[in-house]
C-alpha cells in the first residue's frame, strides 16, 4: 500500500529502492557528520543580528530576478510555509518568510522556491494541459529546487558575485564580515527541529525520520495517537535533540494535514537528483566555476530548460536521470559533492 501511495509523487519510486538508497546514504552522511562534529564549529552569530523585514524582501526579490525568475509570469508573497504553486508556465507564484533576528530563514527559502518556480515557467507553454506541459515528478522537482538552493545558492562562487548586494543592503551588519565567513556561516552543520530551516547534511534525517513513520503508520504497527511520542524519540536519536512541543514536531509540516503520505522521500532523493545533475553540468561545462563568480547563472538555467523542462512529463524520473546525465541515480554524486564542500569549510 504505501508503494502505491508514493507512486503518486514519483511514478515508479517504492520502498525498495528507497531503501536501497538511504541504506547507501544514511552510514555514509553519519560518518561525515561525526568527522564535523569533532571539528571547530563555524561561527555564525552574525546572521543573528537584527536584519530589517523590508530590506530582506527587497534583497529576495533581486536575488529572484538574478535566478532569472520571470516576474511578468509570476509573483512571490509572505506565508508561514514557503511554497509554489502554479496555474501555468504564465503563472507561477512563490512565497517565503521573514524573521527579523534570523537572515538564513528568508534567503534561501526564496532561492529554494525559486528553483521550483523556474522549472515550472519553463515547461512548454504550447503544451499547457498535457503530459509534456506538466512536471516530471516531484523528486524532480525537488532536484531544481535543491540544485538552486544548495549547489548553487550555498556554493562560494555564487557568493563571490553576490555577497556585495547582501552587504549593499545590510552594511552596518555584515561590513566587517568576508565573504568566506559568510559562506561558511551559511553551511553550518548543525542538528535542528524544523525540517525546511536544516542544513544540507542532517536535512535528510528529518527525512528519514518521516518516511520511516508514514510506513509503519500504512502498515498499521502505530497509530496516528502514538506520532508525537514516536516522532520525539526519533529525534532523539537520530539528531540527538529534545522535542519541546508538537509545532515545533510532528505538527511542523503541512503535509499531513493534506493526506500527502509517500512525499517525504522525494526531498531526499531530490537532493540525490541534483547533485548528480549539478556534476553533470559542471562536467560539460569546464568554466561554471568562473561563470557563478561572474554572475552569470544562465549556463545552469540553458542546461536545465535543455535537459530537464523542455521533457515535461515523457520519461519517469529514472529515466530522466538517464538521458540527462547518462546513467541511473547514483548516491555517490551526492556524498561526493558534500564530503568536498564540508571537509573544506570543516578543515577536514
Amino acid at each position: 500500500p504505501y508503494d502505491a501511495l508514493m507512486n503518486d509523487y514519483d511514478r515508479g519510486l517504492n520502498t525498495a529502492t528507497t531503501a536501497a538508497l538511504f541504506a547507501s546514504l544514511k552510514p555514509r552522511l553519519l560518518e561525515l557528520l561525526e568527522k564535523i562534529k569533532n571539528s571547530p564549529q563555524v561561527e555564525d552569530n552574525f546572521l543573528r543580528q537584527n536584519f530589517d523585514k523590508d530590506k530582506q524582501w527587497k534583497l529576495g526579490m533581486e536575488v529572484l530576478r538574478r535566478m532569472h525568475f520571470d516576474f511578468e509570469a509570476g509573483r512571490q508573497d509572505i506565508s508561514e510555509h514557503p511554497f509554489t504553486t502554479n496555474f501555468s508556465s504564465q503563472d507561477v507564484r512563490v512565497t517565503t518568510r521573514i524573521d527579523e533576528n534570523d537572515f538564513a530563514n528568508m534567503l534561501w527559502s526564496c532561492i529554494h522556491e525559486g528553483g521550483h518556480a523556474l522549472y515550472e515557467q519553463g515547461l512548454p507553454a504550447d503544451q499547457y494541459g498535457l503530459p509534456l506541459g506538466d512536471y516530471c515528478s516531484l523528486s524532480i522537482h525537488e532536484s531544481q529546487s535543491r540544485l538552486w538552493e544548495n549547489c548553487i545558492g550555498r556554493g562560494l562562487p555564487f557568493w563571490k558575485y553576490n555577497y556585495k548586494l547582501v552587504q549593499d543592503y545590510f552594511p552596518e551588519q555584515l561590513n566587517n564580515t568576508t565573504t568566506e565567513q559568510f559562506y561558511k556561516a551559511i553551511n553550518k552543520v548543525e542538528p535542528s527541529l524544523i525540517r525546511t530551516e536544516a542544513d544540507e547534511l542532517t536535512y535528510h534525517f528529518h527525512v528519514m525520520i518521516r518516511y520511516e513513520l508514514e510506513k509503519q503508520l500504512i502498515e498499521g504497527s502505530i497509530r496516528s495517537e502514538d506520532i508525537p511520542a514516536a516522532w520525539n524519540e526519533l529525534y532523539k536519536r537520530y539528531l540527538g535533540v529534545t522535542v519541546p512541543d508538537d509545532k515545533r514536531g510532528c505538527l511542523q509540516d503541512v503535509h499531513w494535514s493534506h493526506g500527502s503520505f509517500g512525499y517525504f522521500a522525494t526531498y531526499s532523493i531530490g537532493s540525490l537528483y541534483a547533485a548528480q545533475l549539478y556534476a553533470t553540468i559542471s562536467r560539460e561545462h569546464l568554466s561554471l566555476t568562473k561563470e557563478l563568480e561572474q554572475g552569470n547563472n544562465m549556463p545552469v538555467w540553458q542546461w536545465l530548460q535543455q535537459h530537464i523542462y523542455q521533457y515535461g512529463r515523457y520519461y519517469n524520473s529514472g529515466d530522466l536521470c538517464k538521458q540527462a546525465t547518462g546513467q541511473p541515480l547514483n548516491a555517490d554524486f551526492f556524498i561526493n559533492y558534500v564530503n568536498d564542500k564540508f571537509s573544506a569549510i570543516y578543515e577536514i
